[in-house]
């Protein structure tokens, strides 16, 4: 032990700073670098052969290393494969699938070689993948394309409840326009009864009569109230009738905006003392609601009165915006004044 040189002590007094370095990181298990593995080769040369067999690394594991080395050293480099596609691409590939809903791989990679790009079907199959796009089975949202093209065509319609301040509750009949968002109030009642809305029904038939209709389906839920008569009235003039599944009331999800944002805004705000006073306030409502306000779902546009601009075509001055208040203050309009 005495007779062992100054070099052999100080190879041990190196290796065990570096085993306990190594031994102090905060690791669950001490991971051991490469440069680790190349200082303990290089000591455990250094060390007595006692002293060897005490140590975090085993010649079996010093073996190991050597032929890791010895593969890594002779192993041939992998071909990087195909290059990336660039975002640009990327981005056409998923604005192909989402704007052709029946469109699958192959067809999306035909679409793009008649535009001069191409791209292998599993790079399109990846990239749709990254960016959540489903495939085409499941891309085919029937509901939702039905609604897109026939917006123009298509009417909403549905019930809505108010209780006043007496506890009597009444109920509220209304259509909604799906391409501009105009809504027209078509009854108020505290009896909603089958009959009620087949009368509601043939009176809306006959102003649709008067000016001309373009609608060709109403969306309708499956309340009880909306009878084979009720159907009867619209098919008259024309009118398909599109019924939603049970509970599903996102198939009629224009309706159901309207009468949430209807109750936020307006009726939750007033107390009603009774028919007459919820008349007034919806009626006042609806006219905002139709020509006062800009539509989320509608790129932002205000549904303003034919003799009246769509949108102020510059920057108004701030000095000349003037506030028009509606039901004492509870909805505000601003215009530029005259």
């Amino acid at each position: 032990m005495f007779a062992r040189s100054s070099a052999s002590k100080d190879a041990e007094i190196l290796a065990l700073r570096h085993e306990v370095a190594v031994l102090r990181r905060n690791n669950p298990r001490p991971c051991l670098s490469w440069p680790d593995r190349a200082v303990l080769a290089g000591l455990a040369r250094m060390l007595p052969k006692a002293l060897r067999n005490h140590r975090i690394v085993t010649p079996g594991t010093l073996l190991r290393w050597h032929r890791r080395l010895i593969a890594a050293r002779w192993r041939q480099p992998t071909p990087l494969g195909r290059p990336p596609i660039g975002d640009e691409l990327a981005a056409l590939i998923v604005r192909l699938a989402r704007e052709n809903r029946t469109w699958g791989v192959v067809r999306i990679q035909g679409e793009l070689r008649r535009l001069g790009h191409r791209v292998a079907a599993s790079t399109i199959r990846k990239v749709l993948r990254a960016n959540g796009v489903p495939p085409s089975t499941g891309r085919d949202d029937t509901w939702r394309a039905f609604l897109h093209a026939q917006a123009d065509s298509l009417l909403a319609i549905d019930f809505f409840h108010i209780d006043t301040v007496t506890l009597k509750r009444l109920y509220v009949a209304f259509v909604i326009e799906i391409t501009t968002r105009r809504v027209h109030l078509l009854g108020i009642t505290e009896h909603p009864t089958a009959a009620w809305a087949v009368q509601v029904a043939r009176n809306l038939a006959g102003d649709l009569e008067e000016t001309g209709h373009r609608f060709r389906h109403l969306i309708r839920d499956r309340d009880a109230k909306f009878s084979a008569a009720f159907d009867t009235v619209f098919a008259s003039i024309s009118i398909q009738i599109a019924v939603t599944a049970p509970r599903s009331p996102r198939m009629n999800a224009f309706a159901e905006r309207w009468i949430g944002s209807a109750r936020r805004e307006c009726t939750d705000r007033v107390l009603i003392t009774g028919e007459r006073h919820l008349r007034h306030v919806l009626d006042a409502y609806v006219a905002h609601h139709n020509t006062g306000r800009s539509h989320q779902g509608n790129e932002m546009r205000l549904h303003a009165p034919h003799d009246e601009p769509n949108m102020i075509p510059f920057p108004a001055r701030i000095d000349t915006i003037r506030r028009r208040q509606c039901l004492g203050g509870l909805l505000n309009e601003y215009r530029p004044a005259a």
